[in-house]
């Protein structure tokens, strides 16, 4: 299976079922928290979608494997 694009509530969403908290205001841009990792969540204008590889990096950074992304 592979990654496909998300609108930022979906990810929202799907982070939040995943053990996240929040999103939080601060700075330019919102953030999700789980445990001491902090995660920064794009604001895409014009209602776009979170491209693919802009989502690699977000799961990296949120230590979620492919696998674990795309079971839920």
């Amino acid at each position: 299976m592979k990654l496909a694009p998300v609108s930022r509530q979906h990810l929202i969403k799907r982070l939040r079922a995943l053990g996240w908290d929040g999103p939080y205001a601060g700075g330019k841009h919102q953030h999700m928290v789980k445990g001491p990792v902090q995660l920064t969540v794009p604001n895409p204008h014009g209602g776009k979608d979170i491209g693919v590889n802009l989502l690699k990096l977000i799961l990296d950074e949120a230590g979620i494997s492919r696998l674990e992304w795309l079971k839920r």
